[in-house]
């Protein structure tokens, strides 16, 4: 996402391609707007990928809750599943995360340029 995601094209309109960019990257802050997600993913980008077991091992939360937060991370795009047999093994997909701090840095470097 550059800094000029949402401003209009010549016709005085936002192109498709930057309003499905913008609600890519909303979704990923959303997915980060959660303290034990945020926590979730320091976890995981301490190792290479770990179970829901692990993860629940390390967090006072619920099975059901830490898959419900990792269903959510996995959505937004910014943790990895894969099927590992009985198990599933989540990864955090570190380009998505870096894209998702540059996106933010684009956008707060837009909206504070002129200060």
């Amino acid at each position: 996402m550059t800094e000029s995601t949402l401003e209009p094209d010549r016709a005085g309109s936002v192109p498709p391609d930057r309003i499905r960019d913008s609600r890519a990257v909303a979704a990923r802050f959303a997915a980060l707007s959660h303290p034990a997600r945020i926590e979730i993913l320091k976890h995981l980008s301490a190792s290479n990928s770990c179970c829901c077991r692990e993860v629940v091992d390390r967090f006072d939360l619920a099975q059901s809750t830490v898959s419900q937060h990792l269903k959510i991370l996995v959505e937004a795009g910014l943790v990895r599943f894969e099927p590992d047999r009985q198990r599933s093994r989540y990864a955090v997909d570190r380009a998505a995360l870096a894209e998702t701090s540059a996106s933010l840095s684009a956008l707060v470097n837009s909206c504070c340029s002129g200060r």
